[in-house]
């Protein structure tokens, strides 16, 4: 075939600071993914892109054209509507897990496309791989089928959904353009936009363990992304929530699905719970479900009679037992005090290298591996007392993982006061 346009005239109008035509933004997303414009010509773009930035329309044609790479699905003929939710990614942020079951729960359906780990943050398919016999993929026939069956489904995405995306990932990550908000914005919006939901709530994470680490940055986000979902005719709010502070009580696969579990059986941590019914009310809400409180769903069962049946249609057994490291090492509070800061990054750091992550895509992950930690920011402890538990199956991960919590966490004098975060900070519609 003939090119409309060459890789050089496109790098070279956003080198100079201008704006691409939607003919350029077209060709060179299609040129790309078909292997016309080489990894280097599209690396050097996507540094211009991120100094220079895109305007709305370029960002908007730029995700229409990663749509436009591959399938879009279509859930119109489901006997409900369809709510789906995105996090950026955070550390112990199992919330997917009970989210889903609970929001089906309610009477809406979650088709929940999810990925895996990779660094410090974890991902919703290593946690659920950790129930025996549980199966991430599934052909579209069958998330179809269980979405009208159960009203739930947490899967790994199929290669035809903006294949664009996958290349364009994979080159940011080794090319330092992974901050570029457009193409942040892009990624994520043209995979959930071409995954046909109805409404879309995004939990932009902001603080140490998340991926925006300023406020501005993740509003700036978040403004782009609910406008990019707007316009392509989804229903879409974003929250902005804190992520200093891990969630929960753990951070790894199988210790955050038993968190969930509890969350599911009307337990749990405080903030775990307060999140998910907050993303749960805003998921309800914009599928136009009001009506219906999720913390209701949550205190007579029907969410974890939902958790159940997701997993088992997913060919895994709720009620088995979950693998269990082999080896532990406890790290205890030297003085008596006031826990004042425990840093999300330095968790993150401190599971991925007891084995709960990954460093490349290919690498596996450890079930079992973890961190655990025994008391939260304002808890008072005591000398001698257990402040985290560190988890793997292989003792001689253990020295790096103390490294990456050294400095990670602060226990100040009694008696001293603490003021911590709210969790969710803001809300951009």
């Amino acid at each position: 075939m003939t090119e409309t346009h060459d890789a050089v005239e496109v790098i070279s109008a956003k080198r100079d600071g201008g704006t691409l035509t939607r003919s350029q933004i077209d060709w060179v997303v299609d040129a790309y993914t078909r292997g016309v414009v080489a990894d280097e010509q599209m690396s050097a773009l996507a540094m211009a892109i991120l100094l220079n930035g895109m305007d709305r329309r370029e960002i908007a044609e730029w995700t229409a054209a990663m749509i436009a790479s591959g399938e879009r699905m279509d859930f119109s003929g489901l006997s409900r509507p369809t709510a789906d939710k995105h996090s950026t990614g955070g550390v112990g942020d199992k919330i997917t897990l009970p989210l889903a079951p609970l929001v089906a729960a309610c009477g809406v359906a979650v088709p929940q496309l999810s990925g895996r780990g990779l660094g410090h943050t974890g991902g919703t398919l290593d946690k659920l791989e950790s129930i025996p016999g549980w199966r991430a993929n599934l052909a579209n026939e069958e998330l179809m089928e269980q979405l009208e069956s159960v009203g739930a489904v947490v899967c790994a995405a199929g290669d035809g959904l903006a294949p664009a995306d996958r290349k364009l990932y994979a080159l940011r990550d080794v090319t330092g353009t992974v901050e570029a908000i457009p193409l942040i914005a892009s990624s994520i919006m043209s995979k959930k936009i071409a995954e046909g939901t109805g409404a879309l709530v995004l939990d932009v994470k902001v603080g140490t363990g998340a991926f925006m680490k300023d406020a501005a940055r993740a509003r700036e986000l978040a403004e782009v992304m609910v406008a990019l979902g707007t316009d392509a005719g989804v229903k879409t709010v974003a929250l902005l929530t804190d992520m200093s502070t891990p969630l929960g009580n753990t951070a790894g696969n199988a210790i955050e699905v038993a968190e969930s579990v509890e969350v599911l059986a009307g337990g749990g941590p405080a903030d775990v719970v307060e999140l998910t019914l907050a993303l749960a009310r805003e998921m309800l809400a914009a599928a136009g479900r009001e009506d219906v409180d999720p913390a209701d769903r949550l205190a007579d069962g029907s969410a974890m009679d939902s958790w159940k049946a997701m997993i088992r249609a997913q060919g895994g057994d709720p009620e088995a037992s979950l693998p269990v490291a082999r080896e532990s090492h406890v790290v205890t509070a030297e003085s008596d005090g006031v826990l004042t800061r425990l840093d999300a990054l330095a968790v993150g750091v401190a599971a991925w290298r007891l084995g709960a992550g990954r460093e490349r895509k290919e690498d596996p992950v450890q079930a079992g591996a973890g961190v655990v930690w025994h008391a939260r920011p304002g808890e008072a402890v005591t000398a001698g007392q257990p402040l985290l538990t560190l988890l793997t199956d292989t003792p001689e991960r253990f020295d790096r993982a103390l490294a990456a919590l050294d400095g990670g966490y602060d226990v100040a004098a009694p008696g001293t006061t603490h003021d911590p975060t709210p969790l969710v900070i803001d809300k951009v519609s």
